[in-house]
């Protein structure tokens, strides 16, 4: 069937102002043919698919492409928090979807004398930012201290995570690329 893609047919017929009747007629199909089409009824041929989305103004690529989130600024409200229970760190992603960019940034929350999950190697790089507070960054067998003010930059090929040793949380912009969080 042609799954998912009837609302954007309908979509596009409304948006033109199109009856089915008249869309049927511009395709030289049946109006019960477009009932079905929209209705997730019947899958078009991709000859027919064309024809119709000629009669709509738009064109194969256009129509299955991906719809493009236009949003520049994202604030509090667009974040997905999340809180780990058994040390009470705060994860927020800060760019909704993120995980389909080529980078995904979080801030990330460390309570008082609390680790992240330690990460094993994985392919990319990951950046951090401390905003607040003051960390310990493990990257293999090396221990490398980073302040508020300070970043820090790595390939991600060995084993690592972050610790707060401090006695006030720690906050961090942490970027992962390609997306890992």
């Amino acid at each position: 069937m042609f799954y998912g893609n009837r609302k954007k047919i309908r979509e596009l017929r409304m948006w033109k102002g199109l009856t089915q009747e008249e869309l049927a007629d511009r395709s030289e199909l049946s109006k019960g043919f477009i009932s079905q089409l929209e209705n997730d009824v019947t899958s078009p041929s991709i000859a027919t698919l064309v024809d119709v989305l000629t009669c709509l103004g738009t064109d194969l690529k256009t129509f299955f492409g991906e719809e493009q989130d236009n949003q520049v600024v994202f604030c509090e409200e667009d974040y997905f928090v999340k809180t780990a229970e058994a040390q009470g760190n705060e994860i927020a992603w800060i760019v909704p979807n993120a995980q389909k960019n080529r980078m995904e940034p979080i801030r990330l929350t460390l309570q008082s004398g609390a680790c992240t999950e330690i990460d094993s190697p994985h392919e990319g790089e990951e950046f951090g930012y401390v905003l607040s507070g003051r960390i310990l960054l493990h990257l293999g067998d090396e221990c490398h201290k980073v302040k508020k003010g300070e970043s820090f930059y790595y390939p991600a090929s060995c084993n690592h995570y972050l610790e707060n040793p401090g006695k006030t949380p720690a906050i961090i912009l942490w970027v992962s690329s390609p997306p890992y969080f």
